[in-house]
């Protein structure tokens, strides 16, 4: 793609790094979970999409490549990036992601300019980390960079959809990161509101997605959530080993999950 559409991207780097991510997540997390009320309804969209979501962590950066990578694989997807950390990591530049310069106001011209060019095309979609700063996933209200609410104006034709992201930890030692999408709004109808409540009403998405999401997480029931990737289950160690020399001596087979099939939730 030329620069005059939109950042360079190289979709074969992009394939590698969705596979990257994922044994990157499974490594070291022990599932990455999709809420099965949350499973995006905008694949028949035929314009651009905008996802923009909470940002509660680092992972969110692996999480969204492998949200775009396993979900929308026949989609461009692209997002923006602090100009100092880009430069720190130069590879997601070929990925899709572009500069905006967050401590400045140049960086909102930036910021619509390059998403101007983006939405250009109807197979194309952008990532947003709304909040534009790392803040705890119970913070309220969530302080949506307005730069979001301006998208509209620049693309009418896209599908918008919030996605809340979570983190916790169950019962196994690695954490788990969940996701879920919210009901999507097609920019023509966000067009029709005047901008502050424009913004309000793509907080009030999120926030209800994101208390949704919430209960879920709360609940510990796996159930609730269809796994995108999972790692690798059990403490590890001398612990796991004592286990399996257990389970051997006792002609049992080795399950190395904490909590068993059939054990009560504590």
């Amino acid at each position: 793609m030329s620069r005059k559409d939109g950042p360079a991207r190289s979709p074969a780097l992009w394939r590698f790094m969705v596979g990257y991510f994922d044994r990157y997540v499974r490594r070291h997390l022990n599932a990455l979970r999709l809420a099965r009320w949350g499973v995006p309804a905008c694949a028949d969209h035929a314009g651009p999409v905008v996802v923009y979501c909470n940002h509660p962590a680092w992972w969110d950066a692996a999480v969204v490549i492998l949200l775009a990578g396993k979900l929308f694989p026949a989609r461009e997807s692209y997002a923006p990036f602090d100009a100092r950390m880009l430069e720190k990591y130069a590879v997601f530049a070929r990925m899709g992601a572009f500069a905006v310069d967050l401590e400045s106001a140049r960086g909102a011209a930036q910021f619509l300019k390059a998403t101007r060019r983006i939405l250009g095309a109807p197979n194309r979609m952008i990532w947003i980390t709304a909040q534009g700063r790392f803040q705890d996933v119970r913070a309220r209200p969530l302080a949506l960079r307005a730069g979001v609410g301006r998208l509209p104006e620049i693309a009418p034709d896209a599908l918008f959809v919030p996605l809340a992201l979570e983190y916790a930890f169950w019962e196994e030692r690695g954490g788990e990161a969940f996701a879920a999408f919210g009901t999507p709004v097609p920019g023509a109808a966000l067009l029709a509101l005047p901008r502050a409540e424009r913004l309000a009403r793509m907080e009030a998405d999120l926030t209800a997605t994101l208390d949704r999401l919430s209960a879920d997480v709360i609940s510990r029931e796996a159930g609730r959530f269809a796994p995108l990737a999972s790692g690798a289950k059990g403490v590890g160690g001398v612990y796991d080993l004592w286990r399996r020399l257990g389970a051997v001596l006792t002609g049992r087979r080795f399950e190395p999950a904490h909590r068993q099939k059939g054990d009560p939730v504590p």
